[in-house]
């Protein structure tokens, strides 16, 4: 019987991720398929490549090339203090409770670049809770993390960057926090010293510590119902009791196993609570 182009087409993908997966470690099986479909064929232009079968033997032989298709699937759309109106509630209905704890760790999963990072640790500065924070950025994007430890962003985007912060609240000038240099702006040091990165793979790997409070945005919407459960349950499992979960706009808990785990703090915002109990 004669496959029609779409069914050889998905088994050449189910093998390229699967060459990943065995060769490198890497477990993109879970991702939302439309994306992943998506992402394959960009690559594959931007690489000149004529199939994706052409593609595996490659893949499996050339890390970098592999490395710059792993790359392909990382999510990095993302801005210094990216829904400012997330941002505010946090400053207005959850900044309050977490001063109410000795020390504070925050976890921004899938952070990319590191934008939202260095807008959590802005807003813990302006709060008085910088000095008393620890916080970790994630990705499993290595290059991306190379990026959010530098904290080296084009100068272009900074007025945006500064509509953004004076939306979420911001109590100072956009500008103390970073300094311009020929065409790039370059974050402030100082917001450096409590924030860690490090490489973590919400598909594979573990809990990750004890944290206060827990942000992954608009990640979750490129895993398929499975991974999604599985990430919603790592971050349940990583927050200690009545510490908070923000996750991104298009995103919600309402139909998840972990629903009944919290209490909504912002439908809106989409952050929620982890009840004591």
């Amino acid at each position: 019987m004669k496959m029609d182009e779409e069914t050889v087409e998905g088994i050449e993908v189910d093998l390229l991720l699967e060459a990943l997966r065995r060769r490198y470690g890497y477990d993109f099986r879970s991702y939302a398929r439309a994306t992943v479909e998506r992402r394959v064929r960009q690559f594959l232009s931007e690489m000149s490549v004529a199939s994706i079968a052409d593609a595996i033997p490659r893949l499996l032989h050339d890390e970098s090339f592999a490395i710059t298709l792993m790359q392909h699937f990382s999510i990095s759309v993302t801005e210094m203090f990216r829904d400012p109106e997330v941002y505010h509630v946090l400053r207005s209905a959850v900044v309050p409770l977490l001063k109410t704890y000795p020390h504070v760790k925050v976890w921004h999963a899938g952070c990319a670049t590191g934008e939202e990072v260095y807008s959590m640790a802005i807003l813990l500065r302006e709060e008085g809770l910088y000095e008393r924070a620890t916080i970790f950025g994630t990705d499993f994007n290595d290059a991306a993390l190379q990026s959010a430890k530098a904290g080296i962003y084009p100068l272009q985007k900074i007025q945006e960057f500064t509509k953004n912060y004076q939306r979420a609240g911001g109590r100072r000038s956009f500008a103390d926090y970073y300094h311009a240099d020929y065409d790039s702006a370059l974050i402030d040091s100082a917001l450096k010293r409590r924030v860690t990165f490090a490489n973590h793979n919400l598909v594979t790997d573990t809990v990750f510590g004890e944290m206060t409070l827990i942000l992954c945005r608009n990640v979750m919407i490129y895993f398929n119902q499975e991974l999604r459960a599985r990430a919603l349950r790592l971050f349940t499992e990583s927050l200690v009791r009545g510490g908070f979960l923000c996750i991104g706009t298009r995103e919600d808990l309402t139909f998840s196993e972990v629903v009944d785990a919290y209490e909504v703090v912002d439908a809106k915002a989409r952050i929620y609570k982890k009840k004591a109990a």
